[in-house]
């Protein structure tokens, strides 16, 4: 078993950036497809970006692409978020997982973090 731990969230002015990292732990020669997902009050979990641990392309969501980008360091075992140009509609808790297939499936992820919040408000 892996684990994964979150950090760098908080609160930022709307069009400020952040990064996430997310530190693995545990069973390291498990970590096959990487994500974060965000979850936003009353919303379901959703999909924001991945890589793959072993490397390859990138995949992002719409709504997030030429503003976030997914990156790891594998030599440390662990993968970054960072996140330009924010907007209230990025406010949410992100997650980061780790899946057996690429690109993740939020129904085949094996391992999740526990979170950290983001806030994008004025």
């Amino acid at each position: 078993q892996v684990q994964l731990a979150e950090s760098g969230g908080g609160l930022v002015q709307p069009g400020g950036s952040l990064r996430l990292s997310c530190a693995a732990s545990g069973r390291i020669s498990s970590l096959h497809a990487l994500a974060w997902f965000r979850q936003a009050p009353g919303k379901e979990r959703e999909f924001v970006a991945a890589i793959p641990w072993s490397g390859g392309s990138t995949a992002y969501a719409d709504s997030v692409k030429g503003r976030f980008t997914i990156s790891r360091d594998n030599a440390k075992a662990i993968l970054y978020l960072q996140m330009n140009s924010l907007k209230p509609e990025d406010t949410a808790v992100y997650y980061c997982a780790n899946g057996p297939q690429y690109p993740p499936r939020l129904r085949d992820i094996t391992s999740w973090g526990q979170g950290t919040q983001v806030t994008v408000s004025s």
